[in-house]
């Protein structure tokens, strides 16, 4: 059963438009890579997703329950949580009091998230923007497992780190699916590290769904065809 059901959106910004038809669908406890090239509608879908943009045609389903109408924090409230492109974490709060401002009530607490990231409980009391950049993008996805979602939406939680801290957040995020059954959307272009936690891939091209499958199917050939330089 599809917990996330989206069926050929489209949106644009102004009077540029990102996206032409875009399908995908996320099961119960399902982790599922949205791909792409840099540019073809990847954080523009997690836009309409999360309804940060609206879409002007095609329908988002999450629960069964037509979302489209809805604003973002009534979205937020039914059980998405959003890991944002570029972290967004609020640089005068604590750690602490990051994870609170946006909690609800549920199986993850401040106490979880420490077990996930250790690294977090050492700097409780620390102001994000006295963190590292992979410190705060643990932050960024902590806070939103705080809203105890039924679907975690990872948009590229990996860009931009060190390699150590990047398979710091692959071994979290290959926890979640293995002692959660979190359903998980996530947004990279890392495919060795995303066929460890992957059951299927979306990918992207010019604003369109082009392939859908499993992992296991995704060959060298349509790596290359739809996501080589």
């Amino acid at each position: 059963m599809a917990l996330l059901k989206v069926s050929e959106i489209q949106a644009s910004y102004g009077a540029s438009q990102a996206l032409f038809g875009v399908n995908l669908d996320v099961g119960d406890g399902e982790v599922v890579a949205l791909m792409g090239r840099n540019g073809m509608g990847k954080s523009t879908t997690i836009k309409v997703i999360c309804r940060l943009l609206k879409n002007s045609s095609g329908t988002v389903e999450f629960s069964d329950k037509d979302i489209g109408k809805l604003p973002a924090h009534r979205v937020a409230r039914m059980g998405i949580g959003l890991c944002p492109e570029g972290r967004r974490c609020f640089s005068n709060l604590t750690v602490y009091e990051n994870l609170i401002a946006a909690s609800r009530s549920g199986e993850w607490t401040f106490e979880r998230i420490v077990e996930l990231f250790p690294r977090l409980g050492e700097r409780r009391n620390q102001y994000a923007n006295s963190l590292s950049g992979g410190e705060q993008q643990m932050l960024a996805i902590s806070r939103a497992l705080m809203t105890n979602p039924q679907l975690l939406i990872l948009d590229e939680a990996t860009e931009g780190l060190a390699p150590v801290v990047r398979q710091e957040i692959w071994a979290a995020i290959s926890k979640l699916k293995k002692e959660t059954g979190l359903s998980i959307l996530v947004v990279d272009k890392t495919i060795a590290e995303l066929a460890n936690v992957a059951d299927r891939a979306v990918i992207l091209e010019r604003g369109k769904t082009v392939w859908t499958g499993n992992f296991t199917a995704l060959t060298p050939e349509i790596s290359e065809q739809y996501l080589g330089i």
